[in-house]
Protein backbone atom coordinates (compact mmCIF):
# COMPACT_ATOMS: atom_id res chain seq x y z
CA UNK A 1 0.00 0.00 0.00
CA UNK A 2 1.25 3.70 -0.83
CA UNK A 3 0.35 6.07 0.92
CA UNK A 4 0.89 9.81 -0.24
CA UNK A 5 -0.03 12.43 2.65
CA UNK A 6 -0.77 15.92 3.04
CA UNK A 7 -0.38 16.68 -0.81
CA UNK A 8 -2.99 19.14 -0.92
CA UNK A 9 -4.32 21.70 1.04
CA UNK A 10 -7.15 24.01 -0.18
CA UNK A 11 -9.20 26.07 1.81
CA UNK A 12 -8.94 23.81 5.07
CA UNK A 13 -9.74 20.87 3.31
CA UNK A 14 -6.77 18.20 3.14
CA UNK A 15 -6.12 15.41 0.92
CA UNK A 16 -4.28 12.41 0.88
CA UNK A 17 -3.69 10.08 -1.62
CA UNK A 18 -3.04 6.20 -1.65
CA UNK A 19 -3.25 2.44 -3.73
CA UNK A 20 -2.30 -0.70 -4.45
CA UNK A 21 -2.63 -3.88 -6.60
CA UNK A 22 -6.20 -5.00 -6.30
CA UNK A 23 -8.28 -7.33 -8.87
CA UNK A 24 -11.72 -6.96 -7.65
CA UNK A 25 -14.25 -5.85 -5.40
CA UNK A 26 -13.75 -7.86 -2.49
CA UNK A 27 -10.36 -7.08 -2.26
CA UNK A 28 -11.07 -2.88 -2.82
CA UNK A 29 -13.38 -3.02 0.42
CA UNK A 30 -10.52 -5.42 2.62
CA UNK A 31 -8.37 -2.31 0.92
CA UNK A 32 -10.30 0.28 2.19
CA UNK A 33 -10.76 -1.36 5.68
CA UNK A 34 -6.40 -1.60 6.01
CA UNK A 35 -6.44 2.11 4.81
CA UNK A 36 -9.32 2.97 7.92
CA UNK A 37 -7.04 0.84 10.48
CA UNK A 38 -5.25 3.89 10.42
CA UNK A 39 -7.27 6.35 12.61
CA UNK A 40 -6.66 9.52 10.62
CA UNK A 41 -8.05 7.61 7.70
CA UNK A 42 -10.84 6.41 9.18
CA UNK A 43 -12.23 9.69 10.67
CA UNK A 44 -11.80 11.52 7.17
CA UNK A 45 -14.58 12.89 5.28
CA UNK A 46 -14.23 10.61 2.29
CA UNK A 47 -12.04 7.86 1.21
CA UNK A 48 -13.43 7.75 -3.11
CA UNK A 49 -11.83 5.18 -5.02
CA UNK A 50 -11.33 3.67 -8.01
CA UNK A 51 -10.44 0.03 -10.01
CA UNK A 52 -10.29 -0.73 -13.30
CA UNK A 53 -10.50 -5.14 -12.93
CA UNK A 54 -11.25 -7.96 -15.43
CA UNK A 55 -14.91 -7.94 -13.98
CA UNK A 56 -15.54 -4.49 -14.62
CA UNK A 57 -14.66 -0.63 -13.56
CA UNK A 58 -15.69 -0.30 -9.98
CA UNK A 59 -16.09 3.08 -8.21
CA UNK A 60 -17.30 4.45 -5.11
CA UNK A 61 -17.61 8.10 -4.03
CA UNK A 62 -17.69 7.68 -0.22
CA UNK A 63 -20.28 11.06 0.05
CA UNK A 64 -18.13 12.95 -2.39
CA UNK A 65 -20.25 13.01 -5.36
CA UNK A 66 -18.63 12.27 -8.79
CA UNK A 67 -15.26 11.87 -7.16
CA UNK A 68 -14.99 7.95 -8.28
CA UNK A 69 -15.94 8.45 -11.67
CA UNK A 70 -13.17 11.37 -12.26
CA UNK A 71 -10.52 8.63 -10.25
CA UNK A 72 -11.41 6.10 -12.59
CA UNK A 73 -11.49 8.48 -15.67
CA UNK A 74 -8.38 8.91 -14.80
CA UNK A 75 -7.34 5.49 -14.54
CA UNK A 76 -8.93 4.26 -17.89
CA UNK A 77 -7.06 6.92 -19.65
CA UNK A 78 -3.23 5.79 -17.94
CA UNK A 79 -4.50 2.35 -18.76
CA UNK A 80 -3.49 1.38 -15.09
CA UNK A 81 -5.65 -2.27 -14.59
CA UNK A 82 -5.73 -4.49 -11.42
CA UNK A 83 -4.64 -1.01 -9.14
CA UNK A 84 -6.94 0.69 -6.53
CA UNK A 85 -6.48 4.78 -6.06
CA UNK A 86 -8.49 6.34 -3.26
CA UNK A 87 -8.48 9.79 -2.64
CA UNK A 88 -9.02 11.06 0.10
CA UNK A 89 -10.48 14.17 2.01
CA UNK A 90 -10.64 15.79 5.45
CA UNK A 91 -13.09 18.62 4.94
CA UNK A 92 -12.07 21.80 5.84
CA UNK A 93 -15.09 23.56 6.68
CA UNK A 94 -15.66 25.50 3.50
CA UNK A 95 -17.24 23.99 0.27
CA UNK A 96 -14.96 23.92 -2.57
CA UNK A 97 -17.57 23.20 -5.03
CA UNK A 98 -15.93 22.46 -8.54
CA UNK A 99 -12.67 22.94 -7.04
CA UNK A 100 -13.16 19.79 -5.22
CA UNK A 101 -12.78 17.90 -8.94
CA UNK A 102 -9.62 19.33 -9.58
CA UNK A 103 -8.23 18.46 -6.42
CA UNK A 104 -9.00 15.00 -7.07
CA UNK A 105 -7.47 14.83 -10.52
CA UNK A 106 -4.29 16.43 -9.00
CA UNK A 107 -4.40 14.23 -6.36
CA UNK A 108 -4.49 10.78 -8.88
CA UNK A 109 -2.19 13.07 -11.08
CA UNK A 110 0.56 13.12 -7.74
CA UNK A 111 -0.33 9.26 -7.16
CA UNK A 112 0.75 8.42 -10.68
CA UNK A 113 3.47 10.41 -11.30
CA UNK A 114 4.79 8.96 -7.50
CA UNK A 115 4.38 5.37 -9.42
CA UNK A 116 6.48 6.38 -12.66
CA UNK A 117 9.58 7.44 -10.92
CA UNK A 118 9.48 4.33 -7.96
Amino acid sequence: MRILDKIINDRGSKYAVSGGACTSEEEAKIFIQELCRNKKFAKASHNSWALLSAECPLKSDDGEAGAGNVILRMLEREGLRDHIVVVTRWFGGKHLGGDRFRNVQEAVRIYLSDMRSN
